[in-house]
């Protein structure tokens, strides 16, 4: 546990992608209840707000997928760096494998 709490201090532990997921589900209560209040609106009120009950959630996915790629880059380019993959135990060589020299 200490060791987990220390990887949390030196930054190499991201706790960010799990606030992405909490910044997805608030996104998307906002877009229902933007939608709602439109609807309490009456006349054409209504169309956007259907659009925004359709569109928004999907606008605030996206949003939140490009975040998170984000973190799976910086992921993979640790993965690179050790050698291991970190969400494979560790396995060495992965995803790269680095050729033997040339032979003269």
């Amino acid at each position: 546990m200490s060791d987990d709490v220390g990887e949390f201090l030196a930054f190499r532990k991201m706790i960010t992608p799990l606030i992405i997921q909490i910044i997805f589900w608030i996104g998307v209560v906002g877009c229902v209840i933007e939608a709602i209040n439109f609807f309490t609106y009456g006349g054409s009120a209504v169309i956007f707000g259907l659009f925004v009950l359709i569109v928004g959630p999907l606008v605030v996915r996206i949003y939140c997928e490009l975040l998170i790629v984000i973190f799976r880059i910086y992921s993979e380019l640790v993965a690179i760096r050790t050698g291991a993959h970190p969400e494979h135990g560790g396995a060495p060589g992965f995803p790269v494998n680095v050729p033997p020299p040339p032979q003269h």
